[in-house]
């Protein structure tokens, strides 16, 4: 009895650390196609941004304000979130990697201005900010025994109320607004970053179990996708506050 004791207890450690060993690959897949996606739109956004010829493309270079073409660029991205979610069971795990970084392109397209609108140095000390915070949040979410599931509908809804004050704040051009939305910002996506992480922790450990590789590397790719949208959000948020116009 002793020994069948001690054998199910090695079984039971033996799972444990294959699964903490699984779950330690995953969150470094995720976090590693996330940055892949981060360099992407940099390296898009700066190509475009620090180029006039290739901005004028999109913006008037002085003024900012998007032509036709700018529009697009700013909307594609919206577009491309919502066909990649109805279409990621679809979708193979290398089809969906390649989508992924058409996104973060696509993204980089639609921030390029930024970097005509900042000066550099503000634009690489909010990035300094908001790596750090988010890297604190995201650790948060991963460490803690608190279920933030409760928080994710508020959460979503605030991200709603956020873009119909933004679509709102277009036409009023209000600064007051701006100020706000700025700062709800800031709050909702360092909740989300939370949350996200602790989701796609979760999310693993429910689903190891069955082995599926296939689905596991598109879990993966769409938790890239959620924190890398995180981030970009509280980086925007955030430049508001901390960057210094050219």
């Amino acid at each position: 009895m002793a020994d069948y004791q001690t054998i199910r207890t090695a079984n039971v450690g033996a799972r444990s650390a294959e699964i903490d060993a699984g779950l330690r690959a995953h969150m470094n897949k995720v976090y590693g196609l996330m940055s892949a996606g981060m360099l992407l739109t940099a390296g898009v956004a700066w190509s475009v941004g620090t180029s006039d010829v290739l901005l004028s493309l999109f913006r008037d270079t002085t003024t900012l304000k998007p032509n036709l073409l700018g529009y697009a660029a700013m909307f594609t991205p919206l577009i491309m979130i919502f066909a990649f979610s109805a279409m990621i069971n679809r979708l193979s795990a290398a089809a969906a990697q390649l989508f992924f970084y058409a996104f973060a392109s696509a993204m980089g397209l639609s921030l390029a201005w930024i970097f005509k609108a900042f000066t550099g140095i503000s634009i690489a000390q909010t990035f300094l900010v908001t790596s750090i915070s988010f890297a604190s949040l995201s650790i948060y979410g991963y460490t803690t025994k608190r279920d933030l599931s409760a928080f994710g509908t508020f959460l979503m809804m605030g991200v709603v109320g956020l873009l119909l004050a933004m679509v709102i704040n277009m036409f009023v051009a209000s600064s007051a607004i701006a100020f706000a939305i700025s700062v709800i910002g800031v709050l909702i996506f360092a909740g989300l970053t939370a949350y996200d992480t602790q989701k796609i922790k979760n999310t693993y450990l429910q689903n190891a179990h069955q082995g599926n590789q296939e689905w596991l590397a598109k879990s993966a790719i769409m938790g890239a996708l959620n924190l890398y949208m995180d981030f970009i959000n509280l980086f925007m948020f955030l430049l508001h506050f901390m960057g210094n116009r050219e």
